[in-house]
Parts: structure tokens; sequence; C-alpha cells
């Protein structure tokens, strides 16, 4: 490996890291919910806006972030969002309201954008033989984030519950949460000043006009007989796009016209798929997902540790297949176990009792000092909200609240196999399929004349359909129960399965151009004289 190919890869990890901060910043919430949900009484939406606040800040931001790149550079936009993560990550460490801790979210939203940006500057810098490989580190480091944060919520959980002065006099028993959101700060910063030593982008700075320093920088990643080849692509590439790019008007009317109707729908349905099937809902709610089977706080964390590794392991396998195994057999038939995976935790809480015993009750009162819970005694519940509304009427909304883990451990009695094999299955079918595979469809399935309005709008869509999901979670497993939440999402996935089987093509060692021939809704239809 020569220096050039070494600048490339230290340049795209660096770059990539964004995604291990987003994916640190997405799932570290997961293990504070029932945490702050104690300390500032919040009801079902309030925790909702607590958890989708970055996925309404990202809205804002997606809105803006093209306009900041282009005017200011790929690096100086990657700089301003690895700040934003870290005032972010301090803000909600020293939160002292509810409103407080979703506007310091809400701003870790904002610097969502990184993977989009991320994936442009390595995009711009990686040679044509590494790019696919270097843009792919993005989701793995994405996985490995969400992996980190369940390992890290599970590891302070554990030392919270020590009886030792340093946990004591760290504040670790008492403010457990603000230790967890705190752990993206040490990364944040590093990732801030790594930031520093990598170049701005050469095709940027070729689009302004400064030759020479693209020049310069394109003489780090390549020989000196490359350099000038990659200057003039990056030059014809311009000028292409320059000639050929939309007003944002005309590349929606393309879009949804008759020859690019396929693709649109295509689009769409990737988009809203990926996010209605409730992937966000079990990864950052993955503890209170969890506790619903009854396994108790401690292991409700642990299994949110083994979904972040499952996610790992298959989100590596896609980005080695995707290229040998083809696109549409790794969305078709992921999509399919996905979907029978939720169907089976759909039938497993369908099937679920809940019922405290005497003896659970005697003892639960005792423990925490509470008045007479007869209301509860042998009475046997089918569903989750009415055991829940009964145990709420009885010992009040808050301790509720503060001892669901508990409670739902002793009083559940459903078959917690079938639902962990069908939640890992739906987590690793995902990670196998729609989660990696959408990224790379919307690469290919749109021409270079509308791809720059197409690919923001469906991601935008995406991230709008990932908001709702987070934000009404709590809400409905309070009104729906787990059960028919998971009809929901494999409802939407038995919709989305049957659309993507009929339309979408295989993409695999195809050009743009065949591509979009193969997506023309018009070649087949016969014009009537």
């Amino acid at each position: 490996m020569n220096n050039q190919v070494r600048h490339v890869f230290f340049c795209a990890i660096v770059v990539a890291f964004g995604g291990f901060i987003f994916g640190l910043d997405a799932a570290l919430i997961s293990g504070t919910v029932r945490f702050i949900s104690a300390e500032f009484a919040l009801s079902d939406l309030q925790i909702g806006a607590v958890v989708s606040a970055p996925g309404f800040g990202v809205l804002f931001a997606l809105l803006i972030t093209g306009f900041i790149c282009d005017k200011y550079g790929r690096r100086q936009a990657l700089l301003i969002i690895s700040f934003l993560y870290i005032l972010s990550a301090v803000a909600s460490v020293c939160a002292f309201s509810f409103e407080m801790l979703v506007t310091a979210r809400f701003v870790g939203g904002l610097a969502f954008t990184s993977l989009s940006v991320a994936a442009m500057y390595i995009g711009e810098i990686a040679p044509p033989k590494l790019r696919g490989k270097l843009v792919a580190m993005i989701q793995i480091n994405i996985v490995i984030g969400l992996s980190a944060a369940y390992f890290a919520n599970y590891m302070i959980l554990q030392v919270s519950q020590m009886e030792a002065d340093w946990v004591y006099a760290l504040g670790l028993d008492t403010h457990t949460w603000r230790w967890m959101l705190g752990i993206e700060i040490v990364p944040a910063v590093i990732w801030l000043f790594l930031l520093v030593l990598i170049p701005r982008s050469p095709r940027w700075l070729v689009m302004n006009n400064r030759i020479s320093e693209a020049t310069t920088v394109l003489h780090q990643f390549l020989t000196n007989q490359e350099v000038e080849k990659e200057l003039e692509q990056i030059q014809h590439s311009v000028a292409l796009g320059d000639k050929h790019t939309l007003s944002t008007m005309q590349a929606i009317k393309a879009m949804f016209g008759s020859k690019m109707r396929k693709a649109a729908l295509i689009g769409l349905t990737m988009g809203v798929v990926q996010q209605i099937t409730g992937i966000n809902a079990i990864m950052f709610y993955a503890p209170t997902v969890f506790e619903q089977v009854g396994l108790g706080t401690n292991a409700a964390f642990f299994q949110a540790l083994i979904v972040g590794l499952v996610s790992v392991l298959f989100t590596v396998a896609a980005v080695l297949l995707v290229d040998k195994l083809g696109r549409r057999p790794l969305v078709i038939y992921g999509l399919a176990a996905g979907t029978i995976s939720l169907f089976m935790c759909h039938y497993a809480f369908s099937h679920a009792t809940y019922m405290l015993t005497p003896e659970q009750i005697s003892s639960f009162a005792n423990e925490h000092s509470i008045a007479s819970m007869h209301n509860m005694l042998n009475t046997a519940f089918s569903s989750d909200i009415e055991f829940k509304n009964q145990l709420q009427s009885v010992i009040g909304v808050e301790e509720f609240r503060r001892h669901e883990g508990q409670l739902m451990q002793m009083a559940t009695n459903v078959n917690a196999n079938m639902i962990l094999i069908g939640v890992m299955g739906y987590i690793a079918a995902f990670h196998f399929s729609i989660g990696p595979v959408m990224w790379v469809l919307f690469s290919e399935i749109f021409p270079i004349a509308i791809r720059g309005t197409a690919i923001p709008m469906f991601a935008l869509l995406a991230s709008i359909v990932s908001y709702l999901v987070q934000q009404f979670f709590p809400w409905q497993l309070s009104h729906m129960g787990a059960s028919n939440i998971f009809l929901f999402y494999a409802i939407s996935g038995a919709i989305g399965f049957v659309i993507l089987f009929k339309i979408m093509p295989e993409t695999k060692n195809k050009t743009i151009e065949e591509i979009e021939l193969d997506l023309d809704s018009t070649k087949n239809k016969v014009s009537v004289a």
C-alpha cells in the first residue's frame, strides 16, 4: 500500500467515524428512557419527543446541508457537524428540564446529516476501485456506534448498582442517565480534532475554480501520473453536471412523469418501508421493548447489547455480499424474513397473559413501601394495556414507570423465546437487506439530471417516517399494546414486499443508463395510431 492509498484510507476512516458518532448519539438514549421518564415525570408523548427530537432536527438540517456543502465545502460542513454533536452531548448531560433536554437533542439532530456529507466527501476523494468499500465504512461505523451505545449503557447500569464509595461520589447511582448521554462527548471531541487533519474535497475546489489547490490535494491521494487524468475527469464531470442538472421543480416533474414513475415508486416504497417496519422503535427503545417480554431491566439492557452485535454482523455481511448476490435478492428475501419475524412477535404477544400472585404483590409492596395492591390479586389479564392501566390506577403512574421493568418481569407469561427470535430475526434481516441496500439503490436508479433532487427528497421522506415512528412509539405501546404494534409493522412490511417484488429490477453490474432503460415505464407501451 503506497502513501497515497494510505492517505485515502486515513481520510475516509476519519470522515466515516462520523457514522460511529451518529450511531452512538442515536442509541444512547435507549438506556435513559426509564430514568428520564421518572425524573421529569414525562407522559408518553413527552418521552417520544425526547427520543425523536434528533429525528425532527435532521428534517431542518437536510434543507440547508446541501447549501452549506456547496458554499463552504464538505470539510467545513463536517467541522460544523462535529461541533453540534459536542454541544448537544454537553447540553443533554446538563439538562435540568424536559424542554432543555429536547432542545439539546434537537441540536444533535442537526448533526445527523453527517452521514450524507461523509458519503459525499469519501465519494469525491476515493479512487473508483476503492469507492464502494470506503463509502460502506459509514454504514459499518453506524452499527458499531449503535452496539457501543448498548454496551456503554449496560456497563453503566451495572456499575450504578454497585455499593461503592466512588460510585456514590461520581453520582453514577443518582445521575445514571446523564453518564450514559455523556459517553458521546469524548469521541465527538476526538472527531473534531481529527477532521482538522483532512484536506478539502478536490471536487469542491474545482467547482469553485481553485484548480491549483485541487491539484495539490489530488497529489495526496494519487500518483503523479494519475493526478492530471483525475483532474480532467473532475472538470468534465462538473461541467456535465452543470449542463444536465435540472432545477428542483423540473426534476420533481420528471421524477413523477411517466418515464420515471417506476423509479419514483421504488424510491417511495423503500423510503417508507425501511422505517415504518419499526427499526428505530426497536433500536432506540430496545430495553423498553425487551421489558415487555418480562425479562427485567438488567436482562433487557443485555438483550439490547445483543441487538447491537447482530446489527454489526449482518451489516458487514450485506456490504460483502451486495455485489455478489445482487440488490434484488437481498431486499426481497430480507424483507420477507423480516416480515415473518415481526408476525412471530405479534403472535407471541397476542397469546401473552399478565398476573401478579399474592406473594409477588406482598413482596413488591413491602420492598417499595407501597400501599395495598389487593385490587391486583389473582387477576389474569390477556392484554398488556389492561394490566398496565390497572396497575397505574392502583399505585399511580409515577410509581408504575419507576418499577415497570420489575412488574412486567413478575407478571408476564409469554413465549419469550419466540419474541426474542422474532426481534433478532427482524434486526438481522433489516441490516442484511433494506437497511444498507436502500442507499445503494438510491445511487443507481435515478439519472444524473434528477439525482441531486431525488436522493435528498426520498432521504427526507425516510427521515419523516423515522421521526413519526420514534415520536409515537411510547404512545402506541400504552394505547395499542405490543401485539398490535408488531402487527402494524408486519403488515407494513408485507405491503412493501408485494410492491417491490413486482417492480424492483436487479441493478447489479448494470450501468446507470441500463438501469434507467429497465425502469422506463413507457418502454413496454405500444402506441396506437
